[in-house]
C-alpha cells in the first residue's frame, strides 16, 4: 500500500471539497426536519438554544432557499445573542450564505472561524468553495461586460456609418 509522507499525511484539495460538497447536497428527511421544527415550535417563546441551533442547522441542510434563509437568519440571532455560542455558529452561517449566495458574508464567517481554529478542514473545504464560485462568477461577470462592450462597439459603428451616409 502506497505511504508517503506528503499525500498520505495531508487532506487533499478534492477530498475536503468533496466532504462540503456531500454537506450541502444532503438535506434532511422531511421527518428528520419535521421532528426538528415540531420541538422548536413546542418551546415556543422561551425556545432554548440548542433548539434554535438544531433546527437552523436542519433548515440550512435544506433544498429550499425559503428555510435556508430561516436557518441562516435563526443563527444570526444566535450570533448576536449567545456570545458563547458564536463560534459554533461560524460554520453554518458561512455555510448557509454560501449556498444562498451570499460569497462575502460566507467568506467573512469562514474567515472569522478559521482565525479561530486554522486547521478547521471543513472550514478549509468551504473557502475552496468559495473561492472557486467567486472566481467563476467573476469570469462569467467578465463575460457578459465583454458582450455588452462588443454589442455596443457594433450599434455604435453601425450608427455612426448611417449619419454619415446622409
Amino acid at each position: 500500500m502506497h505511504r508517503c509522507s506528503r499525500c498520505c499525511t495531508e487532506p487533499s484539495y478534492n477530498k475536503l471539497v468533496t466532504e462540503a460538497e456531500t454537506f450541502q447536497d444532503s438535506p434532511l428527511k422531511p421527518e428528520e426536519l419535521h421532528v426538528l421544527r415540531a420541538q422548536y415550535e413546542k418551546e415556543g417563546y422561551y425556545v432554548g438554544v440548542q433548539t434554535k441551533f438544531n433546527y437552523a442547522w436542519g433548515l440550512i441542510k435544506s433544498a429550499s432557499r425559503n428555510e435556508q434563509q430561516q436557518g441562516v437568519h435563526l443563527l444570526s440571532e444566535i450570533f448576536r445573542n449567545a456570545p458563547e455560542r458564536r463560534r459554533e455558529c461560524l460554520y453554518y452561517l458561512a455555510l448557509g450564505n454560501y449556498k444562498l449566495g451570499n460569497y462575502a458574508e460566507a467568506r467573512r464567517y469562514n474567515d472569522l472561524l478559521l482565525d479561530h481554529e486554522p486547521g478547521n478542514l471543513q472550514a478549509e473545504s468551504l473557502r475552496a468553495l468559495v473561492d472557486e464560485k467567486v472566481a467563476k462568477e467573476g469570469m462569467i461577470g467578465v463575460a457578459i461586460v465583454g458582450g455588452m462592450a462588443i454589442a455596443a462597439g457594433v450599434v455604435g459603428g453601425m450608427l455612426f456609418r448611417g449619419s454619415k451616409k446622409r
